[in-house]
């Protein structure tokens, strides 16, 4: 049975550095799962400076969609996996390759929406569960903030927040990273 630890925080909080450092103190084989499209040269840069922090270490996984299957073709032994970032993965699957007019949309394409993405996350989760590998999870927390003035906001806010409370439930560790300090909720 694999280990999750998960770890949350707001926007430069340091999340993914602690993360790294997490990840690097273990002895297992790395494994980095990249969730963000790089759109415009502000995220490019970004990934560009996790990749040099991350160095030539680390097997990396890039992808949003079928996670749990990209897993089980590339890890064949005991590795702990960073995957970084839940919140750009969920944004991904609400928003990519989809037309909804989310100002108008109906309860039920939410629902198949949150279904699909649960299900995503859910296999990554049995993935782990039948496995030895470790889990390392980030996502940003998103209940702490004003609550967005369009629709689209505060539906990924809605499934972010709770597909962020699966993966805390499942968690055998769990940390908030306040100013660069981690907070260990569980």
């Amino acid at each position: 049975m694999g280990k999750i630890t998960y770890v949350t925080g707001g926007a430069r909080s340091g999340k993914s550095t602690f993360a790294e450092k997490y990840v690097v103190e273990s002895k297992l084989p790395k494994v980095y799962v990249a969730t963000a499209i790089p759109f415009d040269n502000e995220m490019k840069l970004r990934v560009e400076k996790h990749r040099e922090q991350r160095g030539s270490q680390w097997l990396t996984i890039e992808g949003y969609r079928g996670l749990g299957e990209k897993l089980k073709g590339n890890i064949t032994e005991e590795k702990i996996v960073l995957l970084d970032c839940l919140t750009n993965m969920v944004s991904n699957l609400m928003i990519m390759e989809r037309e909804y007019d989310w100002d108008n949309i109906s309860k039920e394409d939410l629902h198949s929406l949150e279904e699909e993405v649960r299900g995503e996350v859910e296999e990554i989760l049995e993935y782990i569960d039948r496995s030895d590998i470790e889990l390392v999870v980030v996502s940003n927390e998103l209940g702490m903030g004003l609550v967005p003035p369009y629709a689209l906001g505060r539906h990924f806010r809605d499934i972010a927040g709770r597909m962020n409370q699966m993966i805390a439930e499942r968690a055998h560790e769990a940390y908030l990273i306040v100013s660069g300090l981690p907070v260990r909720l569980k």
